[in-house]
């Protein structure tokens, strides 16, 4: 009767249930955090912070999480800093991607951008090397120019912003792909 043990499914199922949870959990307090250092730390005062308070509360983030990410925030938590850094690199079709992340540990968050980009057809550029294909307005990078892609290389894009976009300490992914519109599609007869 091996592989008929019910607890060793239930563990299984709750395994992939606690992973997924503690994902969101990471990312609701970093997502507290920044608000906290953005906009301050009294929850009166800074409405994105209430907001996200709220809903880490309907999600059951225990207080003492909730608590210690306003303090990161705020900068009243000692031995934690957090650093912000902007990578910049070329995905498949010459897209080019800015990644601004949120980090306490500088080296960890290079080496896990490097491999996202190695292994989904990309490579992480030097600095200065894509910010031109950018301007800023309002916080936000705008695109100069697009860079279509074809379906084979739109296919490869989203993988590799799919992996980015998991990275814990990615605040914010810019690019300036433009995908065809079933332009290869078969034409009638």
């Amino acid at each position: 009767m091996s592989g008929h043990s019910k607890w060793a499914n239930i563990k299984r199922k709750k395994e992939v249930v606690d992973a997924k949870k503690g994902k969101l959990f990471s990312k609701i307090a970093r997502d507290i955090t920044i608000a906290a250092r953005d906009g301050g730390g009294d929850i009166n005062a800074n409405a994105t912070l209430r907001t996200l308070v709220d809903k880490a509360k309907s999600l059951n983030l225990a207080k003492e999480k909730i608590d210690r990410a306003i303090a990161k925030g705020t900068g009243t938590l000692e031995g934690t800093t957090y650093v912000e850094s902007l990578y910049e690199g070329y995905g498949p079709g010459g897209v080019a991607i800015l990644i601004e992340t949120l980090t306490d540990n500088k080296n960890r968050t290079v080496t896990e951008v490097r491999t996202a980009f190695s292994k989904n057809g990309g490579n992480l550029a030097d600095a200065g090397s894509v910010a031109y294909a950018f301007t800023s307005e309002a916080g936000k990078k705008i695109p100069s120019f697009k860079v279509q892609l074809s379906p084979d290389d739109e296919e490869r894009f989203e993988t590799l912003l799919g992996a980015l976009g998991e990275l814990d300490d990615v605040v914010e992914i810019y690019h300036n792909a433009e995908v065809l519109e079933e332009a290869f599609e078969d034409e009638e007869d």
